[in-house]
């Protein structure tokens, strides 16, 4: 349970794996931190859950993530986006946790709900669905 202000102490880098990643809908959220580099996490395995994906903490072969130096304000909307709740991570849409990457410690959003059922990502990243044409 860590405020962003408080969480940013520990580490101003944030691991991305969907929606947040260049080129994506809601990189914007992004605006002003620093994109430090890519790595593949094998501490983590992510599930399609059709709009995003959703990263639980289980072994994979290498899931790809972008790292980034964020600022508590930028962190702040992050939580906000991700619905993690400071005062009970276990109630929000994701909690986050630090995983170690390639460029140091990061915190990762995990999805806090069941994935029973969804694809599951083991290796590679997560791309969103093109609509149909009809």
């Amino acid at each position: 349970m860590h405020s962003p202000a408080l969480a940013i102490t520990r580490t101003p880098l944030v691991a991305v794996y969907g929606t947040l990643k260049r080129g994506l809908r809601n990189h914007h959220w992004l605006e002003g931190a620093t994109f430090v580099g890519r790595d593949r996490l094998t501490s983590a395995t992510l599930y399609d859950l059709g709009h995003c994906p959703g990263a639980k903490a289980e072994s994979s072969c290498g899931v790809e993530v972008e790292i980034y130096r964020v600022d508590a304000r930028t962190f702040a909307g992050l939580d906000r986006l991700e619905d993690y709740r400071v005062r009970a991570p276990a109630s929000g849409m994701y909690d986050r946790a630090i995983h170690a990457t390639a460029f140091g410690p990061a915190w990762l959003y995990l999805y806090n709900h069941d994935v029973t059922g969804r694809p599951v990502i083991r290796e590679g990243g997560w791309l969103p669905r093109r609509p149909a044409f009809a």
